[in-house]
């Protein structure tokens, strides 16, 4: 059975907390996170990111997604 790192648990995790704020679907949560990058993003931040509150990380992830347009 192949397990999840806690990098990817992480960026589920950050992927849902991003859906659910901005009331959307998973595909388009998906979709916004594939064009901007945003998994690089949250796995190359992991060290510094995973510390943060998630209203931060909505609002980090929201910011970043939009200057990726």
């Amino acid at each position: 059975m192949n397990k999840l790192n806690n990098i990817q648990h992480f960026q589920l995790f950050c992927l849902e907390s991003y859906r659910a704020s901005k009331k959307i679907t998973g595909i388009k949560a998906f979709n916004a996170f594939k064009q901007s990058d945003m998994f690089e993003y949250l796995s190359t931040g992991y060290d510094v990111l995973h510390t943060q509150g998630k209203s931060f990380l909505i609002a980090d992830m929201q910011d970043y997604i939009q200057r990726r347009k």
